[in-house]
This record gives C-alpha cells, sequence and structure tokens, in this order.
C-alpha cells in the first residue's frame, strides 16, 4: 500500500485506505487504531517540519506485523528516542507514544528522511 502525501487532506485519505486495507486484512480493530495513530503522527511530522511528505507506505507481512514507512522531502531527523513531555505541555508527545505502540523505529537519510515503524499486530 503505497500513497503520495502533500498536505492534510491527502494526508486524511491515505489514512482512510490504510485502514479499509487492514480491515480487509482481517486485521483488529485495536491494532488498526495504532496503525492509524502512528502514521498519522509520522505523516503530521513529515509535514510541518519535513519539507512535507513525499511518500507514505504500509505494508502487511506475515509474521503478523505491519510496517509503516513515511519519507520527507529534506533531512529532518527525528530523536533516537524521546521522553514524554510534561502534562501541561502541548506537544511532545508524538514520538513518545509511537514509540510505546511499535516494536521499533528506525530511519535512514536516503532521498531526505524515512522513517521505519515496525507494530506488532494484537490477536
Amino acid at each position: 500500500m503505497n500513497w503520495q502525501v502533500s498536505n492534510f487532506h491527502t494526508m486524511r485519505a491515505a489514512l482512510r485506505k490504510m485502514c479499509l486495507a487492514l480491515e480487509q486484512d482481517a486485521v483488529a480493530e485495536n491494532s488498526v487504531f495504532d496503525c492509524k495513530l502512528i502514521a498519522s503522527e509520522l505523516l503530521c511530522n513529515a509535514l510541518r517540519y519535513g519539507g512535507g511528505c513525499t511518500a507514505f507506505e504500509a505494508e502487511l507481512r506475515a509474521d503478523e506485523r505491519v510496517f509503516i514507512r513515511v519519507r520527507s522531502a529534506n533531512n529532518f531527523c527525528p530523536p533516537a528516542s524521546v521522553q514524554c513531555s510534561d502534562a501541561d505541555a502541548e506537544q511532545g508527545r508524538g514520538l513518545f507514544l509511537v514509540d510505546a505502540l511499535s516494536e521499533s523505529r528506525t530511519f535512514s537519510e536516503e532521498e531526505g528522511v524515512c522513517v521505519l515503524v515496525r507494530i506488532a499486530l494484537n490477536k
């Protein structure tokens, strides 16, 4: 599943399509929600800080994992590790949630920055 995302409108459409595809593959509702939350956070970061997102991919693998890749236009590198923001902070929780819901989060600096997240599905 591959999509081009250039703004928040196309992001919402791509997220809907990803969720529908996962549901058609009989992925549990709570796992679909986790995938949507993770993809949404990565896409928002790419649009806000990464010069715009050029590609978004979600892949359901036979080992009951979903791999999500978000490639941004420039070299905004997300931090390797994050801490949760203070309770009254208005931002800074997104990557903390991504890390809490996923098995791993890595990135490479190929054609901008590509963030790869691996998510184990709930059974």
